[in-house]
This record gives C-alpha cells, sequence and structure tokens, in this order.
C-alpha cells in the first residue's frame, strides 16, 4: 500500500509544481515555457529520488502502462498505481484551483490561470494532431524511463536525472503544441476542475499517452532483446 502512496504523493507533486509554474509564469514566451519545462522535469527528479526507491517513482500512468507490458510489475500493481497517480493529479488541481481564489482577479486573469495548466489541442491543429503530438512525445519519453532503468542496461542511480532532463527536453519542444501532458493523471486532475474544452478534450491525453507507452514497451523489448542476444 505504501508503494500507491507515494505514486500518489509523487503525482501530486508533479502536477501541482508543473502545472502551478505554468499558471505564475505563463506560458506566452520564452521565459514562461523553458521555466515551466524545468519545473516539470525538475519535479521528476525530485521525486525520483525521493520515492523512487519505495514505487520506482513511475507518477506517470503511460510509465507504469509501458513498465507492466514490459513485465517488470504485476497489474495488480499497476491498477494499484493508476488509482494512486489520478488522485494524486486530482488533489493537485483541487489546490490549483483554490489557489486561483488567493489571488487578485486581474493577476489571474492576466495569467490565464483559469486554466489551471491544462491541455490544449488547437494549436496542435485540432484534435488528430494534439493525438500525434503527444503519442510521439509519450514515445520517446517512456523509451528513456525503461531504458534508463532497466535492471542490466540501464543507468542505475542516475536515471532519475536522465529522465528529468528529458521531460524538459519534451516540454520544451510540446508546450506551445498541447501544453504538453505525456500524463494522463497530469492532465485528468487540472482539467476536472477547469472544464470547459479541456475536459471535452482530456481523452486525447489520455489515449496518446497510453499508446506511447505501449510502443515504448514494444520497442525497448525488441532492442534489449537484441543486446542481450549479441552479448551471448
Amino acid at each position: 500500500m505504501k508503494k500507491y502512496f507515494a505514486e500518489c504523493l509523487g503525482t501530486f507533486v508533479l502536477t501541482f509544481l508543473g502545472c502551478g509554474t505554468a499558471m505564475f509564469l505563463g506560458c506566452a514566451d520564452t521565459a514562461g515555457v523553458v521555466g515551466t519545462a524545468i519545473a516539470f522535469g525538475l519535479s521528476v527528479v525530485a521525486m525520483a529520488y525521493t520515492i523512487g526507491g519505495i514505487s520506482g517513482c513511475h507518477i506517470n500512468p503511460a510509465i507504469t502502462f509501458g513498465v507492466a507490458l514490459s513485465g517488470r510489475m504485476s497489474w495488480k500493481d499497476a491498477c494499484g498505481y493508476w488509482v494512486g497517480q489520478i488522485i494524486g493529479g486530482i488533489i493537485a488541481g483541487a489546490l490549483l484551483l483554490a489557489l486561483t481564489k488567493v489571488v487578485t482577479p486581474e493577476f489571474a486573469g492576466a495569467q490565464g490561470m483559469a486554466g489551471l495548466g491544462t491541455n490544449g489541442v488547437a494549436n496542435a491543429g485540432g484534435v488528430w494532431g494534439a493525438l500525434l503530438v503527444e503519442f510521439i512525445a509519450t514515445f520517446l519519453f517512456v523509451l528513456v524511463v525503461l531504458g534508463t532503468t532497466d535492471e542490466k542496461l540501464g543507468a542505475g542511480k542516475p536515471a532519475g536525472l536522465a529522465i528529468g532532463l528529458t521531460l524538459i527536453l519534451i516540454h520544451l519542444v510540446c508546450i506551445n503544441l498541447t501544453g504538453t501532458s505525456v500524463n494522463p493523471a497530469r492532465s485528468i486532475g487540472p482539467a476536472l476542475f477547469a472544464g470547459g474544452d479541456a475536459l471535452k478534450n482530456v481523452w486525447v491525453f489520455i489515449v496518446a499517452p497510453l499508446a506511447g507507452g505501449a510502443l515504448s514497451a514494444l520497442v525497448w523489448k525488441c532492442l534489449a532483446g537484441c543486446c542481450k542476444k549479441c552479448e551471448k
């Protein structure tokens, strides 16, 4: 049970700090985009070295899906992780909404805080464009996760840093397209409280990341299998 709670806590931290940074900095200029990307990446690094020894620090249903498909965890645990992650995202979304109530209406309006750091499809050309962006981005991200954390071929303790830096890079590319999800729990929580188009299109940020995570599991299985055959 403690690993499920760890996933809840880790996802809360990621969503609260990442989306919170997007809210207060805004993503209308380069500084806001870079700051938000760094916030998400550093949140992952911090949690990787905090709860990594307890749960592995997935804090992302797409990662959990990829790990389960790779045979590294049971589906029972995967379901427990998903529940914890989604609850963590929802709690973060609720607190982000509460933050909008303690700032002046003028500041909240200027920063676009009503969106609570949610994702969108418009800048990616609509639903299909957003699906493609999120699918590719999640595939790359989860592939890095699976590779760096592989028991035999992975990076060991530096894996958390590599994963966090990768998330920064992905945000730099995708923020102006979809707001960058690559994480269903991070999208579900804020969308529930922002409502509107964010909630209407949240399915995109569930389906695409899970599909990307599934493909990364398949690709890494092939890569790892080839490496092990070469060693023999």
